[in-house]
């Protein structure tokens, strides 16, 4: 199947950008099909996400599946936030989709172990930020060639984005839930 090829290249891919290895651009597609796949696997794995957090808290509704995919897609956002971001900072034109087909990747993988964490161990969730931003840092010196402060500017901000969004949503939503 290609869409698991995808996710296996990726992989691979991922290991070479934390290696600083050469060739990384192979290893991901940066053509609408690709960001496409990326998107695919997201939401696949969005959802079962939601499917194996159902079997301990119970199944949502549809509208609350809804609400759910909703929140995740807010993750998305925030990775284009924080490439745009950064670009519109530097007055540069980095191509976005080798920033962003990589960037999904990763939001995948943090998805995957966020998971499995948060249904075993949630308290270690904070070291799982960590490692995001140490990926987009990454991230942000290879495919941005970057310098260090910015790169590390990109991580922060995308990450602070990524916890900061749905947490600032809940908290504006739960009091017109208790009413």
């Amino acid at each position: 199947m290609k869409i698991i090829s995808a996710l296996r290249q990726s992989v691979y891919g991922w290991i070479m950008i934390l290696r600083n290895e050469a060739g990384w651009q192979a290893r991901f597609r940066f053509t609408v099909a690709g960001l496409i796949t990326a998107l695919v696997l997201f939401y696949l794995f969005a959802f079962l996400a939601v499917v194996l957090t159902s079997l301990e808290m119970g199944v949502p509704t549809p509208q609350g599946l809804f609400d759910i995919m909703l929140i995740q897609s807010l993750w998305l956002l925030a990775l284009v936030v924080g490439i745009y971001g950064t670009r519109l900072a530097l007055r540069e034109t980095v191509p976005i989709l080798p920033l962003l087909v990589p960037g999904i990747y990763a939001l995948i993988y943090y998805l995957i172990l966020g998971t499995l964490i948060s249904l075993i161990l949630g308290m270690l969730l904070p070291l799982l930020w960590v490692g995001l931003g140490w990926l987009l840092f990454c991230l942000g010196r290879r495919a941005g060639n970057w310098t260090l402060g910015v790169a590390a500017a990109f991580a922060v901000l995308t990450v602070v984005l990524l916890v900061g969004t749905p947490l600032t949503l809940y908290m504006l939503t739960a009091p017109l839930s208790a009413a």
